[in-house]
């Protein structure tokens, strides 16, 4: 970091990611998530963890895009409203086992808590509208 530029906050980081996300640049998984993230919100552990959530969300519902509605940081922890939009393609994450393509478009609200130390992603909890999801696959 060149003398005198102030470390980015919390939230920025977090923005930064999702500004990446939106631009299909992959790359913040290196060099915004931890090696070792803490997911709480799912089983896949670490930055490699997370890599294999979102090519799922991405085969399953892709291609996909996010709206953001709120983004709240508080020191090192960050909460991020979001919708995921996109088109039910596959079935390949837990959530839709057994449930056929449907093509139908969908819009997946989400809750994501980001805690950040020394600039990377540490931690993440979800809240999400699984139901909501189902029934616009099955509907």
């Amino acid at each position: 970091m060149p003398t005198g530029t102030q470390p980015r906050t919390a939230r920025e980081i977090v923005a930064e990611m999702l500004r990446r996300q939106q631009a299909d640049d992959d790359s913040f998984l290196d060099e915004l998530v931890a090696a070792d993230l803490v997911n709480h919100a799912a089983g896949p552990q670490g930055r490699s963890g997370l890599a294999s959530i979102l090519r799922t969300i991405d085969h399953d519902l892709g291609p996909v895009s996010l709206e953001q509605h709120h983004l709240i940081g508080d020191g090192d922890v960050v909460a991020q409203h979001l919708t995921l939009h996109g088109t039910h393609r596959a079935s390949t994450m837990p959530l839709l086992a057994g449930v056929p393509p449907s093509g139908s478009r969908v819009a997946w609200p989400f809750i994501h808590i980001w805690r950040v130390a020394d600039g990377m992603l540490v931690e993440h909890w979800a809240c999400r509208d699984d139901l909501g999801l189902i029934e616009q696959v099955r509907a």
